[in-house]
């Protein structure tokens, strides 16, 4: 039996303020992480949100070049020495060489 004088509507209104109160807090939030243009750091609190090293997965950097042509060079020497390797670019627009992770300290020796 539901009460006459609408008392058992108070507790889903309070619960759906509740969740939509909440729900502002963490827009707003989300729109401050993302706000943040080129050059401005994140805000104060938030430094687990900086820059991140790139992930490449199972695959680690071996050399950085400026030139793809030597980054051939590399992967090719790499290939001779029967290390696979694939290159890839970073957000600066140099060219990455990796391998897998087992064999970079070999790759990196290969390559000075």
């Amino acid at each position: 039996m539901a009460p006459e004088n609408g008392w058992y509507l108070i507790g889903p209104l309070i619960a759906v303020g509740l969740v939509g109160f909440l729900g502002v807090i963490f827009w707003r939030m989300g729109l401050q992480w993302t706000s943040a243009r080129d050059g401005e750091s994140a805000p104060d609190g938030l430094a687990i949100f900086g820059e991140r090293e790139p992930d490449y997965g199972l695959l680690r950097p071996a050399a950085i070049a400026a030139d793809s042509e030597v980054a051939d060079e590399i992967r090719r020497r790499l290939g001779d020495a029967g290390i696979r390797a694939t290159q890839t670019r970073d957000r600066d627009g140099r060219t990455v060489v990796l391998v897998f992770a087992d064999q970079v300290e070999e790759a990196r020796r290969l390559v000075l």
